[in-house]
């Protein structure tokens, strides 16, 4: 039996039994695999990976593990640059275009909220997201860290937090998305692009209160859907504002 010595840092160690966490331990196999498939058959998900490096020198994920191996998994880094070492995956987009899966409904719209570029439709299967995911070079944020195991999945990333507004402030932290953040150009619906509209061409489709108290309108060039600065606007603001923070 071969067997080689594994260990993963940071928040890695998340998708890791507690046995195995924050400590080196021995991982046997039968015969030589790609380190990708040893990663992936102790828990982790590839996309989650951002170097390997083996016997003191980076590798790709199509590296073959041979007995005796030691082996450093390590996650994004935000502070460092390594991207001169980095072989596992092409290179990360500069602004970031994403894809969700059916459980993070809430997520995408506060996404489309802060201006980015979020798919979400309820009835995607696992394997229509990962195949956009694939040929859209999408960010696929999901739930399931069986769907960023699949093989087409370039980019992924698990989201931990449960809570909407929590998953929000976790993706942009992950991410460093702050200083991408345009608020308010995405409809919250379709995830088209809003642009200012005149209030006498859409006066017929719009509330009394609305007519009466707002004259800037926005309006979806995807699905004509109407918006103005209310009461959520506002509270949407704060919230930015706190990211911000």
């Amino acid at each position: 039996m071969n067997r080689a010595n594994f260990r993963f840092y940071a928040q890695l160690n998340y998708f890791l039994p507690p046995s195995k966490r924050k400590i080196t331990f021995v991982h046997y196999f039968k015969k030589s695999r790609s380190i990708k498939d040893a990663i992936e058959a102790l828990g982790v998900p590839h996309t989650e990976v951002d170097l390997i490096i083996a016997n003191k020198e980076s590798v790709d994920f199509c590296y073959l593990l041979q007995d005796g191996d030691l082996i450093g998994v390590y996650p994004r880094w935000r502070s460092i640059d390594i991207t001169p070492i980095v072989k596992v995956r092409p290179i990360e987009m500069f602004f970031p275009r994403f894809i969700l899966d059916v459980h993070l409904g809430k997520l995408a719209k506060n996404l489309r909220l802060l201006g980015f570029d979020t798919l979400y439709r309820n009835d995607y299967n696992d394997e229509e997201l990962a195949e956009i995911s694939r040929r859209e070079q999408r960010i696929l944020l999901t739930r399931d860290v069986g769907l960023l195991m699949r093989s087409a999945v370039n980019y992924g990333y698990y989201v931990r937090n449960t809570n909407p507004w929590k998953q929000l402030l976790e993706v942009v932290q992950h991410f460093d998305l702050l200083g991408k953040v345009n608020a308010f150009q995405r409809c919250l619906c379709c995830n088209g692009l809003i642009s200012l509209v005149d209030k006498k061409l859409i006066s017929d489709r719009l509330p009394e209160k609305a007519k009466q108290y707002y004259d800037e309108f926005y309006l979806c060039r995807q699905c004509e859907r109407i918006y103005w600065k209310g009461s959520h606007h506002q509270k949407m603001q704060k919230f930015i504002e706190q990211i911000h923070r």
